[in-house]
């Protein structure tokens, strides 16, 4: 059931002053930088089981140093860099070079929400046997993962990719609008907190990030 599926990790090589910068006033820039190093090897963690009870692969997209450090760093994984260009860019060049590859369904997660378990990622694999797009919402108003399938690829990628309003509370709901409007069946998947902003810190404290 699950040959040709892969999960996409978006995160960037936790690197003082370059990562979480929106935190480095509160945290400084070596505590931003540890903070993204541990919500990586938590979502990392979860892939791994992913593997192991599903044989779903994973391909990390990584911004910041390179293929050597991300190896030393999280050991013997697929290492792709991200591409230029903004989020949306980002992101449709990895599902792009997915389904180049022969992936049949594919499904992109952000870093930064540490309540991401295997089960949910499960739940989204599997929403993709019988939706053509799935997506979970974060409590900010954006999303932290998406997902679709190879066979509609060409059609939702410029649909979900371009000119979206990233980082704002509207992008969700516009994604959401969007899909609608154009006849697409969408999962939605719980919603989950991210860890991106100085209020988000009580919450990384309380899942002993910090």
């Amino acid at each position: 059931m699950w040959t040709h599926s892969r999960l996409l990790l978006f995160t960037r090589y936790p690197e003082a002053g370059t990562t979480k910068t929106r935190l480095i006033e509160e945290l400084g820039a070596e505590g931003a930088a540890s903070l993204q190093k541990r919500l990586t090897e938590r979502i990392v963690s979860r892939a791994d089981l992913l593997l192991q009870r599903r044989r779903i692969a994973s391909t990390i997209h990584y911004a910041g140093g390179n293929s050597e450090k991300m190896s030393i760093w999280l050991g013997p994984m697929h290492f792709v860099a991200q591409k230029d260009g903004n989020l949306g860019q980002r992101m449709q060049a990895a599902f792009v070079h997915a389904f180049a590859g022969g992936v049949e369904r594919a499904v992109l997660v952000g870093s930064d929400i540490p309540d991401i378990s295997v089960h949910l990622l499960e739940q989204a694999f599997t929403a993709l046997l019988d939706k053509e797009v799935v997506i979970g919402p974060s409590e900010d108003g954006g999303y932290y993962l998406i997902g679709l399938t190879a066979k509609k690829a060409a059609q939702l990628l410029p649909l979900l990719f371009t000119e979206m309003p990233w980082s704002t509370k509207e992008l969700f709901t516009t994604t959401i609008q969007r899909l609608d409007q154009a006849g697409y069946e969408v999962a939605i998947l719980q919603a989950l907190r991210d860890i991106d902003l100085p209020a988000d810190l009580p919450f990384a404290r309380e899942r002993g990030l910090l």
